[in-house]
């Protein structure tokens, strides 16, 4: 039943939220073992760049310190693209743990929501 009320919530929620190129959507994804985001261009339909807890050095840590990594690596990535604004997709995931980690992750690289 969780699942159903998330993906419920996330379709309301994507009714309202639409990204473009100068301020993309920042959608996160989040699974037991990883966390996902990904920089998303609505009007076009494409993907500009997205990160993952799989690729980093992850050992030792917790999973929201892992989160906090992928923010500020998904923060630099845009900066360096040129994007200072975005909306934020929590996907219908409360805003709270790894969710929460992950966008003050982006704040503090200089993403602005």
């Amino acid at each position: 039943m969780r699942l159903i009320g998330r993906i419920r919530r996330h379709r309301r929620i994507r009714k309202k939220i639409i990204g473009t190129p100068q301020r993309p959507r920042l959608c996160v994804f989040r699974s037991n073992r990883h966390i996902y985001a990904q920089l998303i261009d609505d009007t076009k339909g494409v993907v500009l760049c997205g990160v993952s807890s799989i690729g980093l050095n992850t050992q030792g840590k917790k999973k929201t310190e892992i989160a906090l990594e992928v923010g500020k690596k998904i923060g630099e990535i845009a900066l360096n693209k040129g994007i200072k604004c975005v909306c934020f997709d929590r996907a219908g995931y409360k805003y709270h743990g790894r969710v929460k980690a992950l966008a003050e992750g982006a704040r503090q690289s200089g993403l602005k929501f």
